[in-house]
């Protein structure tokens, strides 16, 4: 890997109002949702929400929507305050003895959090892994309704392009693919 490359990088789509994070669920969850463009039941309320700036980890996680319950894709535009209020307050999923903190009190702190924060590596249009992690946020059951309501700048269902990019995968169309992915930059809160 490049030394100008860090290990870790937030990269996204993003405006200078929101953020677009990535989320697969069954299609009646995501019917819904983009009726009401915003989440509703049969939308959990009760559970941890994973979010992910990467496409393409996204993809990996739901198989380029082919896993049973993650056939639908959504763009989720969330209101960068928010997004940015959110990393600042997760807490890893992983302790790292590096840290000015025992294993006990990263515990302790996780075991209470609103957020948790996990680095995963990222991954090409192939699905090969890539030598930097990207991040995904765990949206504790405390603050899924702020999430699932005032969080929310829109929902768009990327299912089609999912498909269309699924296929060019399958016949080899590699440049194609590329050309059509979503363009991700890095993030700077």
């Amino acid at each position: 890997m490049s030394p100008n490359v860090p290990t870790l990088q937030l990269r996204a789509l993003a405006d200078a109002r929101t953020i677009t994070v990535y989320q697969a669920y069954s299609h009646a969850i995501a019917d819904a949702a983009l009726e009401a463009q915003r989440f509703v039941a049969p939308f959990s309320f009760e559970r941890m929400t994973w979010v992910k700036p990467s496409f393409l980890w996204m993809m990996e996680r739901c198989g380029w929507a082919t896993k049973a319950n993650q056939e639908r894709v959504l763009a989720v535009r969330l209101h960068r305050r928010h997004f940015d209020a959110l990393v600042a307050m997760a807490v890893p999923t992983h302790f790292d003895p590096r840290w000015d903190a025992t294993h006990e009190a990263w515990r302790a702190r996780l075991a209470t959090a609103r957020a948790h924060v996990q680095w995963d590596p990222e991954r090409n249009a192939r699905g090969a892994k890539l030598n930097h992690r990207t991040i995904q946020l765990g949206i504790g059951r405390a603050l899924v309704k702020p999430f699932a309501t005032e969080w929310l700048a829109g929902l768009d269902d990327v299912t089609p392009l999912v498909t269309k990019l699924r296929g060019l995968r399958r016949e080899g169309e590699w440049d194609l693919v590329e050309r059509l992915l979503p363009v991700e930059r890095p993030y700077d809160a």
